[in-house]
């Protein structure tokens, strides 16, 4: 079973209107409310695709009922921890600019984070647990570590899509992947990355710092997927980005959807790089519909180890 990991996720509340006036009254044109959260989003997707994952996180109050059904509607398996203070609600608003208000979310004690573990300590060697995003500002930092510790011990594969020391510090515990985009790694290596050649030496590294297999995406300018035993660049489809919002995560699901199936590390990134593009062409997350139709013009190439 794939089970995913959200620690802060939302009830994302989305509002149009023509334009914000500051201290007048504004009345909305259009209104939308859906789940929000990496791990969710990634959930979503694979479910999309036909393959069954179970939702993990900390949820409460009306809020945290709304995603848990929502999600159950969708015939998502969940298994959250409650908590005593409501799941955040991160504003969009839309008008000629586009503005975010993100809430920072509950507190979690540290027995939500007791029942968190006993829940991952369950987890067996034929599962594949996948942590995105950020931790709550009320966790400890090394919330991330204390959890693939556990992967470690019960031999259960681990995936990690975060930023920053979140992704640096679990590298010792040898993640079957992680997915930083471009920006991403060049912050860990203070530097900047424009194109598929100049991530491939900072991929390695990463490689050399315990991860199985780095994925990298470069929006527009490609993909690139290194391992132990080879390096792989890919080509994206060419369509109109409608919006980046959980196309990294729809990579990370492809991914892991199609290895699962396949075992096959080339056919897993042709998928994953076809529907992370399948989310960028879309409002919405993609359908199993459009990254098939796109996985024709996904050209990979080996290049050297």
């Amino acid at each position: 079973m794939i089970y995913t990991l959200t620690l802060n996720p939302s009830l994302d509340y989305i509002v149009e209107l023509d334009q914000v006036r500051i201290g007048e009254l504004n009345r909305t044109k259009k209104e939308t409310k859906f789940p929000g959260g990496k791990g969710i989003n990634v959930s979503q997707v694979l479910k999309r695709v036909g393959v069954n994952s179970k939702a993990l996180g900390f949820i409460g109050g009306f809020t945290g009922d709304y995603i848990e059904k929502f999600l159950q509607t969708q015939e998502i398996k969940t298994e959250f921890v409650r908590v005593k203070e409501d799941t955040r609600i991160n504003v969009k608003v839309k008008s000629d600019t586009e503005t975010e208000i993100n809430a920072k979310g509950p507190d979690i004690t540290e027995e939500n984070f007791e029942s968190l573990k006993s829940k991952i300590k369950e987890l067996t060697s034929e599962d594949i647990l996948v942590l995105a995003g950020s931790i709550p500002s009320t966790m400890p930092k090394n919330t991330y570590e204390e959890l693939v510790k556990i992967c470690n011990e019960n031999g259960t594969k681990f995936v990690v899509d975060a930023e920053g020391d979140l992704l640096k510090n679990v590298l010792p515990y040898q993640p079957f992947l992680i997915k930083p985009n471009h920006h991403e790694l060049g912050d860990l290596f203070n530097t900047t990355i424009t194109s598929c050649e100049e991530v491939i030496p900072y991929a390695k590294e990463l490689i050399n710092l315990g991860a199985q297999n780095v994925i990298v995406s470069l929006a527009d300018k490609g993909a690139v997927l290194i391992n132990k035993d080879t390096a792989i660049t890919a080509t994206v489809p060419k369509g109109e980005v409608k919006s980046s919002v959980g196309a990294g995560d729809s990579l990370v699901a492809g991914f892991i959807a199609t290895y699962e199936k396949t075992q096959c590390i080339e056919e897993a990134f042709r998928f994953s790089v076809a529907a992370g593009s399948a989310t960028a062409f879309s409002i919405g997350l993609c359908t199993r519909e459009k990254i098939e139709s796109l996985l024709s013009q996904v050209e990979l190439e080996k290049g050297e180890k």
